[in-house]
């Protein structure tokens, strides 16, 4: 009896482990780093999720993680397949992994991002030089577009954050950032310009209150990446999928609005070695 059992106990358990085996093999997970709200996260990227179900043919499995450096160390480590990074992410994820990260696609506009300062329109600051003995928020310290790129152009202009500011805060995401202004929190603050531009347009900020006083230069920023290790065909399939979004076709003009895109292109890592030239610069990366 106690051997008939233990017998069935083992055909239980390789059963299990069987199906978990194939629930791995046939679920495709996605994240991204988390730049807003979770909720806002799972809205912008739930249909682009079901999307990809019907061009992959498995089931998508879409999850927000909670900081910047767990989008990285959930690629690095295989956790998940796809991830939507920021420029600076891409490049942490890059070295983390030995050069194991590849990059797939951007948007349209990731080939000439930009970054904007804001500040209270009574605060009396209408230049970075203004900033100076002010508090300050950026977004998260592995932001992009949030944190090293405003960095990089402030010390270009003879700014040192630690040294020329009151106080220098992190919001850990971009609407944090704006919140963090309109509330006094802080007097000015650096965030990306496509979430700025678009709390203006669904006029969740006052622009006679809150506007931009300083938009920096152009730079290279997100790209969808995938761990190397990932199968040819499967890569080549996720990014024609990708590159296959029209915004003349109405299902795809949604993905692409949600996405903040008008439409995705091809990238390559070269892309960003000048974001990587810019954190060892500014003593982010050593």
């Amino acid at each position: 009896m106690n051997k008939l059992l233990s017998s069935f106990v083992c055909a239980l358990t390789l059963a299990i482990s069987a199906m978990t085996h194939v629930q791995a093999q046939t679920t495709f997970r996605v994240t991204t780093i988390p730049e807003e709200a979770a909720t806002e996260q799972i809205r912008k990227f739930t249909p682009l999720a079901t999307y990809l179900e019907k061009q992959l043919g498995m089931k998508v499995q879409f999850t927000p993680v909670t900081d910047y450096p767990a989008a990285v160390e959930s690629l690095v480590n295989k956790k998940v397949d796809l991830v939507w990074f920021g420029g600076f992410t891409f490049v942490q994820a890059s070295i983390r992994s030995g050069g194991k990260i590849v990059p797939l696609a951007q948007r349209e506009e990731d080939t000439k991002f930009q970054s904007v300062f804001i500040a209270k329109t009574n605060s009396g600051i209408k230049s970075l030089a203004d900033m100076k003995g002010k508090q300050i928020s950026f977004g998260s310290q592995s932001s992009t577009s949030g944190h090293l790129m405003p960095r990089s152009f402030l010390l270009q202009a003879n700014i040192d954050p630690e040294k020329d500011f009151k106080r220098v805060a992190y919001s850990g995401a971009h609407d944090a950032t704006i919140a963090s202004v309109v509330s006094g929190k802080v007097d000015a603050a650096a965030l990306d310009i496509t979430v700025w531009q678009k709390f203006v347009t669904e006029n969740k900020v006052n622009t006679q209150d809150v506007n931009v006083f300083f938009t920096t230069p152009s730079y290279f920023n997100y790209n969808w990446s995938v761990h190397a290790d990932m199968p040819i065909q499967q890569r080549e399939k996720i990014k024609a999928a990708l590159l296959a979004l029209n915004p003349a076709n109405p299902e795809h003009a949604e993905i692409l609005k949600l996405n903040r895109a008008t439409r995705y292109v091809s990238t390559s890592p070269e892309n960003y070695k000048g974001l990587e030239s810019a954190a060892r610069s500014a003593g982010l990366l050593q």
